[in-house]
């Protein structure tokens, strides 16, 4: 089937750019390429993640259904133990609910916004 389109990059609202490129640059082990004030950039494995900031963001408030998430990232790990306690490291959280059963943890990035650690398939 011919493409329309294909995926250049995933661009996340956030009022601190920076700092979550930061977060994800040494989550991912990614490249900052771009931060300057508003915006910021990771690249690696073939794409890029920006964050823009958005005056006022407020993050979802997982699990609240009243208030829904936008989206989220699915993150491969090996080891759930080991991304949970890298990312904890870095300023992320883990909030109580968590409705993977063992095949994903949720966490909260340091602003609030949800991604998952999912197990890599071998």
């Amino acid at each position: 089937m011919p493409t329309t389109a294909s995926l250049m990059m995933v661009n996340i609202d956030t009022g601190d750019p920076h700092g979550l490129a930061a977060f994800y640059s040494e989550f991912l082990g990614w490249e900052i390429t771009y931060d300057e004030g508003d915006y910021a950039m990771v690249t690696g494995d073939g794409t890029s993640i920006g964050f823009g900031r958005v005056e006022g963001y407020q993050p979802p408030r997982w699990p609240d259904e009243g208030a829904p998430k936008r989206f989220h990232l699915d993150l491969y790990v090996d080891d759930f133990d080991q991304g949970e306690a890298r990312a904890v490291e870095l300023g992320a959280t883990k909030p109580d609910f968590q409705p993977g059963a063992g095949n994903w943890v949720v966490l909260l990035d340091p602003t609030g916004q949800p991604f998952c650690l999912v197990r890599r398939p071998k």
